[in-house]
């Protein structure tokens, strides 16, 4: 009777694996639009994958956000998207040691943050953590394990981490694919989105709001730029002139709201992007920036650098395609500049 139930649970393991590895398969197939949802879709897929391999109650795969200085659950299968400091709880303290860690006494272990169960009332008995790295061997994220089923509730290292290797290897080729298209939407020197980035997210989500047929619902753009930014450069150096190339994108975004898209355009310019915002409350924001940015000083070794920066602002036409409403805010940053600089034009 025992290989007879140990045999129909082994085919139970297999038809759940083929399955989701179909279910894999068509996703990984299938054609995008947003190739964002399309790696969330594989996330949870894989998730679900290794804690059947494991078979736990609860699994989750957690992402190492470098540029954010975070870690945050890419899926969660029985629980809500978790964001926690990077370095902290038993994901950041198996990235830091670059090991797999087991505890089937979570409530003693020193690392265990039980705030997720104080809310929930969820009660966590065993836990296994197992580091995840790209191919060039850096470790970029961790895959979790929660509540083993069998084996007395307990997590065995060995054992279980050999079971999970299938699933951690494909989601870490997954999460490093990831990370090289959220890398390429990225401006290295300042950490802004960039040109490409901007676009991604407009046709993602700005131009949603445009072309919406039931929502009256606008959106607006400002273009900025640095005056005689070459000057900076000619007098300080280059290096001089990136330290104050991110002192700017630092103040542009601090002074941004979450919902808005701050962006790297090019060289010295900027563009933010601002949802349902009309162009007086546009123009308000960039006054805001344009005050910020005059006031502030950039440190740089022992030097003290002061900018000024022009901007051009224009609200969305629906009616005209993005790069003619930029053209539009261009012009505006034109006059600005023509006008005498340090100045925001509508």
């Amino acid at each position: 009777m025992n290989n007879i139930s140990a045999n129909s649970q082994s085919d139970i393991l297999l038809e759940k694996i083929f399955t989701i590895t179909q279910d894999l398969y068509k996703e990984m197939s299938r054609p995008a639009e947003d190739s964002s949802d399309n790696h969330a879709a594989i996330f949870r897929l894989l998730t679900d994958l290794g804690r059947n391999l494991v078979n736990a109650d609860r699994a989750s795969f957690w992402k190492w956000d470098k540029r954010a200085h975070e870690l945050w659950t890419t899926a969660a299968v029985g629980t809500g998207r978790i964001t926690i400091p990077e370095g902290t709880g038993l994901v950041g303290k198996a990235l830091t040691e670059q090991r797999a860690i087991v505890t089937n006494d979570p409530y003693n272990h020193p690392d265990f943050n039980s705030d997720v169960d104080k809310k929930t009332g969820y009660v966590t008995k065993s836990i296994l953590v197992m580091p995840i790295c790209n191919c060039r061997g850096e470790f970029i994220g961790a895959y979790q394990a929660i509540n083993k089923l069998d084996s007395d509730g307990k997590f065995d290292l060995d054992e279980d981490c050999r079971k999970l290797s299938l699933a951690a290897f494909i989601c870490g080729i997954t999460l490093e694919s990831e990370t090289f298209l959220d890398d390429s939407h990225h401006d290295k020197l300042t950490e802004l989105k960039n040109r490409m980035g901007f676009y991604n997210d407009y046709n993602k989500n700005f131009s949603k709001i445009l072309s919406d047929p039931n929502a009256v619902r606008c959106v607006s753009l400002f273009i900025c730029d640095i005056d005689f930014f070459k000057k900076v450069n000619d007098t300080y150096g280059h290096n001089a002139g990136d330290a104050v190339l991110r002192h700017v994108a630092k103040n542009i975004s601090r002074n941004s709201r979450i919902c808005d898209g701050v962006y790297r355009w090019g060289g010295e310019e900027f563009i933010v992007i601002l949802p349902d915002t009309g162009i007086n409350e546009a123009a308000e924001a960039a006054e805001r920036i344009r005050t910020i940015v005059m006031k502030s000083v950039c440190l740089f070794e022992e030097l003290q650098i002061k900018v000024t920066m022009s901007f051009g602002v224009t609200q969305l036409d629906p009616m005209k395609s993005i790069e003619d409403n930029i053209k539009d805010a261009d012009e505006k940053l034109y006059k600005a500049k023509e006008s005498g600089r340090n100045r925001v034009i509508v």
